[in-house]
């Protein structure tokens, strides 16, 4: 068992390490957001599984375990509600974006 939360740590770390690269090296704010959101989210809650793995259910364990879908959807609600109100406000996309699905919501 701890051979898995050592794996699942080392994973955690990995995904938070490129989220914050992806903060450092996406251009604008909505692809900034998107990988904070998604990377460090993954990475924390890998963690968090692996410190449920590793104490079990004791008082730590539990509260990984509680705190795993609390942070899940928290992040995921908090980056869509500050990526929406930056559209709101006017803050433009990069030239290189694709698509922009609010567009059409907005009008």
């Amino acid at each position: 068992m701890n051979n898995i939360s050592v794996i699942l740590i080392i994973v955690g770390i990995a995904f938070d390490l490129f989220g914050c690269i992806g903060l450092l090296r996406l251009p604008d704010l909505y692809n900034r957001l998107q990988s904070a959101t998604k990377c460090v989210t993954l990475g924390t809650c890998s963690i968090l599984l692996a410190l449920f793995l590793h104490y079990g259910f004791t008082s730590v364990g539990v509260k990984a375990l509680i705190a795993i879908p609390l942070l899940f959807f928290a992040s995921t609600v908090g980056a869509h509600i500050l990526i929406r109100g930056a559209y709101k406000y006017g803050l433009k996309l990069t030239d290189k974006t694709v698509v922009d699905e609010y567009k059409e919501v907005d009008q």
